[in-house]
């Protein structure tokens, strides 16, 4: 599965940026990766795991702005179709990273 996040935050006062910046910090130690500008992704193991991750995120989260997440399966991120602009390659967003324990 995978979890994509959206979100579109107020950063026109200094405390508004600096709430940007750290939650956008905690979305990466979280392990997501950007797949645009506020737009990132994170693959996880199952639903269960999903629900605990979204959890977490939901107490994180600021209290100006939205914050939206979509619960999506593998073969349906697959199915994404590149209109304008071009793949990244260096970003690796397969399940290589992904550690069993």
């Amino acid at each position: 599965m995978r979890i994509l996040l959206f979100f579109d935050l107020p950063v026109e006062t200094t405390v508004e940026k600096r709430v940007y910046r750290h939650f956008r910090k905690y979305l990466i130690q979280e392990g997501f990766i950007m797949l645009q500008q506020s737009v990132y992704s994170k693959l996880v193991l199952n639903g269960t795991t999903a629900n605990l991750l979204k959890n977490r995120i939901k107490k994180a989260c600021p209290t100006k702005g939205l914050v939206q997440v979509l619960t999506i399966t593998e073969k349906q991120y697959a199915n994404i179709d590149l209109m304008v602009g071009f793949q990244q390659d260096k970003v690796l967003d397969d399940d290589s990273r992904l550690t069993i324990i």
